[in-house]
């Protein structure tokens, strides 16, 4: 087959990379990918190989022969190559012209641009209204939203981009895009590369917090959310050209590492010869050893002690508590590589160093008091004080978070930091901001950068509506669920006859892209704020909304262009894409439309959006390819419609790498 390629914060702790002329040398360069290195591979799966030369070359040659192709014809054409990708943004750098004719007086008004969900365009301007509202009894010459509509509409500077436009109810301004600009956008994107359609957002570091499973306690479904959603985000923001420093923030410090690290000497005097297979189930081990610190007063008592020591930074306890993360990373590897999923760890030890000054340069500021002995800082409008420095000296939650954020704003450089965590956790969080403010570390406005963000989400639920769990009440383990997902993903291929017409090796890479992309893709679609309940079958449904359906329909499109013996590469450089029937245009319309919607993902923080965009172009796709008046192979518009098919697999894979799921190419 086909190469497939293409919450330690959790509740339970309630926080929880010759010669060649000088612009075809600056395309070369341009072209060439970027390579981020691990910095933890013991938690990093290694990193795709780059890819090959020929496919660099055939990139370079695509945009040698379009540099030669394509001209501009408009008075527009370099500002909207500039913002080339997003059609709201190429409209809004049009209108934006218009504004600054219409009303002169009034300087930085910002276009409102909107795609039209009617039957009177495409896109739409709504600045009338909020215009009119500023200028009357001024003296302006307009009397009232509509005419300041039509004037907007009346000096719009000439663009290829738009077809027509009308004015509508309180000055709204209509949008036809021109058929002819789609088409060739859309041209120009398989020429050029998805890439040139990422979003462009104000910033250009980003921290992304995710997944954050305990040190010796097994991932279970809890994390699921934490590190699909993370993940996303990480991705899009990745697309979108921002430095993303993907971090796991695992709880690897504390009170608890006493009782283990004691524990582990009781069960294994040479304790450094302690392997995974020795210890077995990290779950059962920690347990044990709480039990023991319940049960045991002289085994408590020597286990406070070694926290003392562990903290006073004694080899023997630094090694032992080594010991215990390493293992405990084995098993994180063990999910984060079914999932795909890279991070670079850095755990509560890790910032350990950084909260006494950071504590102290707060006290300086006098934002830090005193209440019951403890040191706290009050938040306006939040009954409770953040606590930083408990009663008994020690430091806890808040106290790593505010020096985490600390480190990431300063030494960082972030600009913008996600916390991806459970929703149980909205207060803590925004308590930190608020205090980060306090401080002058953050503005105060929420729209301004850099910036703080929460992205809360809800429980994983189980058909009986409580939360997931085993019959025996115990949480499900991830690396079990993911593991039972592949199982069924592969029992449904054995069961359509594909044991007997593919390899081995392609059941078991398409179970893979099956099983853990339904898994993700069951959450993701979902509003990450609510709560959803997690069924197998539903998941793996090759019918409705589901990662099965969508992969299976992206392996049809790509029969489609097997099916008819073209050379999509041929056809993209010497054929081209036309938009003439209805359906055509819609599909084309949908493509054209997903900067917009990654930027929307984006903005939100909101994977879903992403989401209904894929589903609703398989649909629409679906819609076009069974209409027999748009007949693909044989028809007299073969060569267009095959770009077309071509267009919407290349959108439907860079979805699915946004979304962390690999596509199947063959069903």
């Amino acid at each position: 087959m086909e190469d497939m390629a293409g919450c330690h914060r959790w509740q339970q702790k309630k926080r929880g990379k010759g010669s060649i002329s000088k612009s075809r040398r600056h395309l070369l360069l341009h072209c060439l990918p970027s390579i981020a290195s691990p910095t933890s591979l013991s938690l990093l799966p290694f990193p795709p190989p780059p890819p090959p030369l020929t496919d660099l070359l055939r990139v370079v040659s695509r945009r040698l022969v379009l540099a030669t192709k394509t001209q501009s014809i408009t008075t527009m054409a370099t500002q909207e190559e500039e913002c080339m990708g997003s059609v709201k943004a190429q409209l809004a750098k049009i209108f934006e012209a218009s504004l600054k004719v219409t009303v002169p007086n009034e300087p930085d008004v910002e276009p409102l641009i909107a795609a039209c969900t009617g039957k009177f365009g495409d896109y739409q301007c709504n600045n009338a209204m909020g215009l009119w509202s500023k200028i009357k009894g001024k003296g302006t010459q307009f009397r009232g939203p509509p005419a300041v509509g039509e004037a907007i509409k009346n000096n719009l500077p000439t663009s290829e981009m738009i077809e027509s436009c009308s004015v509508a109810g309180p000055g709204f301004v209509n949008v036809v895009l021109s058929k002819n600009w789609m088409a060739k956008s859309i041209q120009k994107m398989l020429i050029e590369g998805i890439d040139t359609w990422a979003p462009m957002p104000p910033v250009k570091t980003a921290v992304v917090d995710f997944s954050s499973p305990n040190i010796a306690k097994e991932m279970h479904v809890g994390h699921l959310r934490s590190t699909i959603i993370g993940d996303t985000l990480a991705r899009m923001l990745e697309f979108s050209k921002v430095k993303v420093l993907r971090r796991n923030h695992v709880g690897d410090w504390g009170t608890q590492f006493g009782m283990l690290i004691e524990f582990l000497f009781e069960k294994f005097p040479n304790f450094e010869d302690a392997t995974e297979t020795a210890i077995g189930d990290l779950q059962a081990f920690y347990k044990a050893s709480k039990l023991r610190f319940d049960s045991d007063p002289a085994f408590k008592e020597r286990a406070q002690q070694a926290v003392v020591r562990l903290q006073g930074g004694e080899e023997k306890y630094r090694r032992a508590w080594a010991q215990i993360c390493e293992i405990s990373r084995t098993e994180f590897h063990k999910v984060y590589q079914r999932l795909g999923v890279h991070l670079e760890e850095k755990g509560e030890s890790f910032y350990n160093p950084y909260i006494p000054g950071v504590i102290e340069g707060l006290m300086k500021q006098g934002l830090v008091e005193e209440s019951q002995g403890a040191r706290v800082i009050f938040i306006e409008g939040v009954n409770i004080p953040l606590i930083v420095v408990k009663s008994d000296g020690g430091f806890n939650y808040a106290s790593t978070d505010l020096a985490a954020l600390w480190y990431r704003l300063n030494e960082e450089k972030a600009e913008w930091i996600i916390y991806v965590t459970d929703v149980g956790q909205q207060q803590h969080f925004d308590m930190v901001f608020k205090a980060a403010k306090r401080a002058g570390w953050l503005p105060q406005g929420d729209n301004s950068y850099p910036r703080a963000s929460h992205v809360g989400f809800g429980l994983v639920l189980g058909e009986d509506g409580k939360r997931f769990r085993t019959r025996n009440t115990e949480v499900v383990r991830l690396v079990d669920l993911l593991d039972e997902a592949k199982s069924r993903s592969k029992a449904a291929l054995i069961e359509r006859g594909k044991g007997e017409q593919w390899t081995e090796e392609e059941i078991e890479s398409t179970a893979d892209a099956v099983g853990y992309g339904a898994v993700k893709y069951a959450d993701l679609k979902n509003n990450r704020l609510t709560n959803y309940t997690f069924n197998f079958d539903q998941m793996l449904n090759d019918k409705g909304n589901t990662a099965v359906y969508l992969l299976y329909a992206h392996a049809r499109i790509c029969s489609i262009i097997r099916r008819s013996g073209k050379d999509i590469e041929e056809l993209m450089n010497k054929g081209t894409l036309v938009l003439e029937h209805k359906d055509e245009r819609d599909l084309g319309l949908h493509l054209l439309q997903f900067a917009e919607v990654v930027e929307e993902a984006c903005t939100n923080l909101l994977p879903n959006v992403l989401c209904d965009y894929l589903y609703n172009l398989s649909e629409i796709f679906s819609k076009f390819y069974s209409n027999p008046e748009c007949k693909v192979i044989g028809s007299d518009k073969e060569t267009s419609r095959l770009l077309l098919c071509e267009a919407t697999a290349v959108v439907m894979r860079k979805c699915f790498n946004l979304l962390g799921i690999t596509p199947i190419y063959k069903i």
